[in-house]
């Protein structure tokens, strides 16, 4: 190498690294002014919350990465009071009168987060941003969930749920199996029987070891989603590709419930074609022949939308149950005072232990109903962070407005304002003692009318407004038919592995164990 080489990369490397020095020194400068501004001059100054929250989404993120958003959430409202800035353009509220006005007055718009549960790389209600779009998607399912549909699809929960008994029988109590798993597969089942008219065997197919394929790509679903939200567009394709088998399985997860849908679309469209479907069934119509006979301004929805839509419900509908059942079930395992009230009250109304009453029945057990509430209050599946965008204008007082008062604070249009469940259901001077698990708290014998209104109107397992979740009524029905089919038939005995530490929450939008599982014992009882 001669003279003028050495010379030529020499002045290559020095102009190189002036160039990095000046990048990150215009880094530098950005952050700095940026922070100056977030903490002196942003609209948003005047709100409370810690300082190092305000100049970056850095510090929330790293807590929703960690599965442990609401908690933290929660501390803040108890460290710094109701309205709490947690992010440069973010603001989280507790507060009964601005999540009506937020939800349901002024039906603010999704934020932009709620595209990272997308299904299929496409829109489905719950990732639909806009209002107004939401309500004509919200249209073509709604008919299928109301009580009195739901009700014609009775035979079918309760033959899955007594094929759940049957499993727990023939294990006998011996083995302590994973719960989560388990119940998992149930509402697969039942999901599919009611949204497609098709039965996948989810349930026929599990043993202690293993689980359907389906069913573990909608558990993985919500990760995916929290895992995409924290990583650039650009990036996703390289993280897809790491070579771990699992991980490669949760990042699949999306294709392989877009796979299985996409052949019920097809099925489906191809039945109807050739008049194969049953004219006897066309007023217990599955919600997938629903989705496919709606017209918007007498056009179809396409395919896309279909497969999308119907993959939203089989995850919402599925993974959120089997969670709060599951930890249900752990209630009775530790609570024997709760466990012998509620058997009680099982026996004198199921006389034939296998004879499961109408959903209208289970409805008026007191005691059930009351258990039910304070396991939606505790451990609804999905108690995150809602959250909505300042629109431009806001009605107010026949008045337009380009700010919206937040409890005494002005917040500009664009602004990202979100309330979350864990901590409406968590509010001290509505549920007392918040974190004991107190069925009684919901008995007419125990509160007053307007105590149980008051909480009423906390409680918001399912959202709030008008984008609550569409199929919380089958949830409802759901949770009282396996709740009293199985405490009726067994006692729960937890292992020495699931404790308060394997079960403490975490969260990714939908919460679950710290262990990933629950193991529970169902003993048979004997009479």
């Amino acid at each position: 190498m001669n003279c003028t080489s050495v010379h030529t990369i020499l002045a290559w490397w020095s102009d190189s690294r002036n160039l990095c020095i000046a990048a990150l020194s215009c880094i530098f400068l950005y952050v700095i002014i940026n922070a100056i501004y977030q903490l002196a001059f942003s609209p948003l100054t005047a709100i409370p919350g810690p300082w190092y929250a305000a100049i970056s989404d850095f510090w929330l993120t790293t807590h929703v990465v960690r599965l442990q958003q609401c908690k933290i959430v929660q501390q803040l409202f108890d460290q710094y009071g109701p309205v709490v800035r947690v992010g440069p353009n973010k603001i989280v509220f507790r507060d009964i009168t601005t999540m009506k006005s937020v939800y349901s007055v002024h039906k603010f718009d999704k934020s932009a987060y709620y595209k990272s549960l997308l299904t299929n790389n496409n829109d489905h209600a719950m990732t639909t941003l806009e209002h107004a779009r939401h309500v004509a998607r919200r249209k073509g399912y709604a008919s299928h969930y109301t009580t009195a549909n739901l009700s014609l699809f009775q035979p079918e929960m309760h033959d899955f749920t007594l094929q759940l008994v049957n499993i727990l029988e023939n294990l006998g109590g011996r083995t302590a199996l994973d719960c989560l798993t388990l119940f998992r597969q149930l509402m697969v089942d039942v999901v599919c029987a009611s949204s497609f008219g098709y039965q996948p065997g989810a349930l026929s197919k599990w043993t202690v070891d293993s689980e359907d394929a389906l069913s573990m790509a909608i558990n993985d679903f919500p990760k995916r989603g929290i895992l995409r939200s924290a990583v650039p567009t650009w990036a996703w394709k390289l993280v897809c590709s790491i070579p771990n088998k699992r991980f490669r399985q949760l990042c699949d997860s999306d294709k392989i419930m877009a796979e299985f849908v996409s052949a019920r679309v097809y099925e489906t469209r191809s039945q109807i074609a050739v008049g194969k479907v049953d004219q006897d069934d066309l007023e217990k119509r599955p919600m997938l022949r629903r989705l496919l006979e709606y017209r918007v301004n007498n056009t179809p929805m396409s395919d896309q939308d279909i497969i999308s839509e119907c993959m939203g419900h089989l995850i919402a509908g599925s993974d959120t149950a089997s969670t709060t059942l599951s930890y249900l079930f752990w209630e009775l395992s530790r609570r024997a005072d709760i466990a012998a009230r509620i058997r009680e009250e099982l026996d004198a109304a199921m006389s034939d232990s296998k004879a499961i009453p109408d959903i209208s029945a289970l409805q008026t057990l007191p005691y059930l109903n009351a258990f039910i509430k304070e396991g939606l209050r505790l451990y609804g599946a999905a108690p995150s962070l809602l959250e909505r965008v300042v629109p431009s204008s806001i009605a107010k007082n026949g008045e337009m407005n380009e700010v919206f008062d937040l409890m005494g604070y002005g917040l500009p249009a664009g602004t990202i304002v979100a309330t979350q469940g864990w901590s409406m259901h968590r509010e001290p001077d509505i549920f007392p003692s918040p974190e004991t698990f107190l069925p009684e708290r919901w008995l007419n014998t125990s509160a007053s009318a307007e105590e149980l209104a008051r909480m009423n109107q906390y409680l918001m397992p399912f959202g709030t407004g008008a984008r609550v979740c569409g199929g919380q009524t089958l949830a409802q029905f759901m949770l009282r038919i396996v709740v009293a089919t199985v405490a009726r038939n067994f006692s729960v005995v937890a292992p020495p592995e699931t404790n308060e530490k394997s079960m403490d929450m975490r969260d990714s939008f939908v919460i679950f164990p710290a262990s990933m599982k629950c193991k529970l014992a169902f003993v048979p009882r004997k009479y």
